[in-house]
């Protein structure tokens, strides 16, 4: 048995959308006590600091643990798994808000909760995306992800602004029992909801020994699949370009603007309506059904024209058309990655997959984090302000001033978005990833599977050659007579 969904009864969209439905509003709960605790911390600390750990301490157990999540999500029921995952998050906020309303809490007893709350959040992108996988057709794939991505961009939006004014109507402890009832209602959708579970996975190990084994899984799985690892390399690489290229576009708007929030929040609140409205697009589109590689590459190269653009360009109008263009091509993207690989990869085995697929993006988006602060900082600002080789080469085209460097930073970012496209779409084995890797419920899909799980058995001498060639060819003609 190779698992495969199609021998399950999809839940479907209706159902799909009821869950979309409770997590938007988790997210978005979720989002404004993100806001009110920063708000709450700074007034405490004064520092970017403590700041910056919230979010750090909350990203390392994500990052750390996911193909181990990814290993315990195709071992475990996966609706419980989420469901014990948002749970967790809202413990996480009635804590916060008994020490609140203690007068208790102090700043590292936020750090303690974000990691603990993120160790458990690791669990819910292999999850979730697995479940899906079980729950819609296959050609909505794309629009599930879209879905979910878009659930993102309308907390973006609308998270702060609701944040800022529930904090002057009923502070921070209000808006921690909003939190409360939003991920409440969330949890009460999934208990009711119909969410198929695959058949589990017949090569899945046992014990902690079988779990690192288990773990390692999904990284051999997609190495083995030359033309999958060409699709998460180009992801890993535009997404290492991308996070430094995002990251920087706040500090580069201030410097160049005299901090004007005003001018930030325009910029900003122009990325945010672009994701918006791609994510709508997207989700009622649905994606390529003959060729997805190709949106992924034509929004990997939009992507990196508008950074290029980011950095020469100068005003706010400009750079607030420029970030819609670059937040719209981003469901676009990762729509139709999630649907190749929820389309390519066996239900049973996308925990594990998926858990890795989280590692390796994670970890770009973690590289590019530590490198772009220093990158701008200690090398281009002062290095364009100087008279040395940058400013020298560039000057010309950004001038000398304060924010030049962080420009220089954004177009490179934008040339590397750019070549690893180009790259990518030179490379057959990525561009014609669709006709060359099988479905996962395809005939060649299964009939690989049974034969990687025979030779396996025969290394062990549980079976002659020719009694798994015999095996084998049963295996194909059932499978054959099956689909006609």
């Amino acid at each position: 048995m190779t698992g495969s969904a199609d021998k399950v009864k999809r839940s479907g969209m209706g159902v799909f959308s009821l869950i979309w439905v409770g997590q938007l509003v988790s997210i978005l709960g979720t989002s404004m006590v993100r806001f009110g605790l920063i708000y709450w911390a700074w007034l405490e600390t004064g520092q970017a600091t403590a700041l910056a750990l919230m979010g750090f301490f909350s990203f390392v157990p994500q990052l750390l643990l996911q193909p181990f999540a990814g290993a315990l999500v195709d071992r475990w029921n996966r609706k419980a798994t989420i469901i014990i995952a948002d749970l967790m998050a809202g413990v996480g906020t009635i804590v916060t808000l008994i020490l609140y309303s203690s007068g208790s809490l102090e700043v590292w007893h936020l750090y303690a909760i974000a990691l603990v709350v993120g160790a458990f959040g690791s669990f819910h992108f292999p999850a979730f995306s697995a479940a899906v996988t079980m729950m819609v057709d296959k050609k909505d794939y794309g629009r599930a992800a879209s879905m979910l991505g878009l659930a993102g961009s309308v907390s973006e939006i609308f998270a702060a602004p609701i944040a800022a004014a529930l904090l002057v109507m009923i502070g921070l402890s209000g808006i921690l029992m909003v939190d409360i009832c939003t991920f409440s209602f969330a949890v009460s959708i999934l208990l009711i909801a119909k969410i198929p579970q695959p058949e589990k996975a017949r090569d899945l190990g046992k014990g902690l020994r079988g779990l690192w084994h288990d773990s390692m899984y999904g990284f051999r799985y997609i190495w083995k699949r030359k033309s999958l690892l060409g699709l998460q390399l180009t992801y890993f690489s535009s997404n290492f370009f991308g996070n430094i290229g995002f990251i920087l576009m706040v500090p580069m708007v201030l410097a160049i603007t005299g901090s004007d929030k005003v001018a930030l929040a325009t910029v900003m609140a122009g990325a945010g309506v672009g994701g918006l409205i791609g994510g709508i697009v997207m989700s009622a589109w649905g994606g390529s059904k003959t060729w997805k590689i190709g949106v992924i590459m034509i929004g990997i190269l939009t992507e990196g024209f508008v950074m290029v653009a980011f950095g020469i360009v100068l005003g706010v109008p400009l750079w607030t058309v420029i970030a819609f263009v670059l937040a719209f091509s981003g469901p676009f993207v990762w729509g139709s990655s999630q649907a190749i690989w929820q389309s390519k990869v066996e239900p049973n085995k996308q925990g594990r997959v998926f858990g890795a697929r989280g590692f390796i993006a994670m970890a770009a988006g973690a590289v590019g984090m530590v490198m772009a602060g220093p990158l701008a900082d200690l090398v281009f600002e002062p290095g364009m302000m100087g008279t040395g080789f940058l400013a020298e080469t560039f000057g010309w085209l950004l001038g000398n001033d304060i924010g030049s460097g962080i420009r220089l930073i954004m177009i490179l970012c934008g040339i590397g978005t750019l070549a690893t496209a180009t790259v990518a779409l030179s490379i057959p084995r990525v561009r014609n990833l669709e006709k060359i890797v099988p479905d996962a419920d395809s005939t060649q899909a299964k009939l690989a599977d049974y034969r990687e799980r025979l030779w396996k058995a025969y290394r062990r001498g549980r079976f002659t050659r020719e009694e798994c060639r015999a095996m084998y060819e049963r295996k194909r003609k059932r499978l054959q007579e099956a689909a006609s």
